[in-house]
């Protein structure tokens, strides 16, 4: 630094703001320092910068599948989020959703010098007595019911759930089937929970819940069993890959949508709008999510004090042609 400083005739203390990015060096001064720091070939090294300050500027992020559509655009936007932040981001995969499994990732992310971890979960693990993370550093959890326990942040997974079936009992259906996610899941097990206590209470029959597991395929298989149904004229589909394996079966069943059933799916997927017909689903707002866990794990950091409770980012149904009043 001290090369660079009399190389560009200026102080080391402004080759340092111009190496940090930091604001307020005019820019022929920083023009010049950039190019003395090209021509001797400087670099700054950040492992010594982190000893100096304590902070690696780095987040981790504990993952169990890449698979979901959820996981990955919580994954980039939590990324985006970061990066603007000046912070990078180092990933964990977890093959096992175990206690040994995640505690061996926050060992993996010591190691590697982290300054807060983002855990996404997709699994019942925290909100029982299966899973404990270490304490000590700032945590925040996606997708889990640990509330009282950890921060956590999650779409709004009931009240896009009581959406999208009140919209098809607005219609006039007497009922509304539904095509759970795989069992271990936090958020389809919410979502079915929803579901089923909306018919409920409402004193509607509730068929028997069919379940897939995030796949198109399920989904298909899920329809062909829905084909054999003749009092099914709407159906909740926990996500939307799965939906479009509904109406993949419904269309070769000759059920047409939604002249003979209604269908809505849940996540509001890029190609959502792109589904013959297009589809009724509920949005989740993955930039916000990603966004509220690196703002919650920043503030940890900065307050040096844990948080707990739950964030919820709404979510709202984004109606289509998928959805009609049942026949006459």
């Amino acid at each position: 630094m001290a090369d660079v400083a009399r190389h560009a005739g200026v102080s080391s203390q402004t080759v340092s703001r111009v190496s940090n990015g930091y604001p307020g060096v005019v820019d022929s001064t920083r023009q010049r320092v950039l190019a003395a720091m090209r021509e001797l070939g400087y670099r700054p090294n950040s492992a010594a910068r982190a000893l100096k300050s304590g902070e690696f500027r780095t987040i981790g992020v504990i993952l169990f599948t890449l698979a979901t559509t959820g996981n990955v655009r919580t994954l980039e936007a939590i990324t985006t989020s970061a990066a603007r932040e000046g912070y990078a981001i180092t990933i964990i995969p977890v093959a096992v959703p175990t206690q040994d499994g995640v505690h061996g990732a926050f060992t993996r992310l010591g190691e590697l010098a982290v300054d807060a971890v983002i855990v996404i979960m997709e699994v019942h693990l925290l909100d029982t007595s299966t899973v404990t993370l270490p304490p000590g550093v700032p945590v925040v959890v996606v997708s889990a019911d640990a509330g009282d326990r950890y921060s956590v942040v999650d779409t709004d997974q009931a009240d896009g759930t009581r959406q999208a079936v009140r919209h098809l009992l607005d219609l006039g259906h007497r009922t509304v089937w539904h095509v759970a996610g795989p069992e271990e899941s936090f958020a389809a097990g919410h979502r079915a929970d929803t579901w089923r206590a909306i018919l409920e209470s409402d004193g509607r029959p509730v068929p028997p819940m069919l379940r897939g597991d995030w796949s198109t395929e399920s989904g298909y298989q899920a329809g062909l069993q829905l084909l054999r149904e003749s009092g099914c004229t709407a159906v909740f589909v926990a996500n939307d890959q799965m939906a479009l394996g509904v109406l993949r079966a419904f269309h070769e069943g000759g059920r047409r949508v939604p002249h003979d059933v209604s269908v809505v799916g849940f996540d509001d997927i890029a190609e959502a709008s792109s589904f013959i017909p297009p589809l009724t689903t509920v949005h989740q707002d993955f930039t916000e999510t990603g966004h509220r866990c690196v703002e919650g794990v920043l503030r940890q950091m900065r307050t040096d004090a844990p948080e707990r409770g739950t964030t919820l980012v709404p979510t709202w149904l984004v109606p289509r042609a998928s959805t009609a009043p049942p026949p006459a």
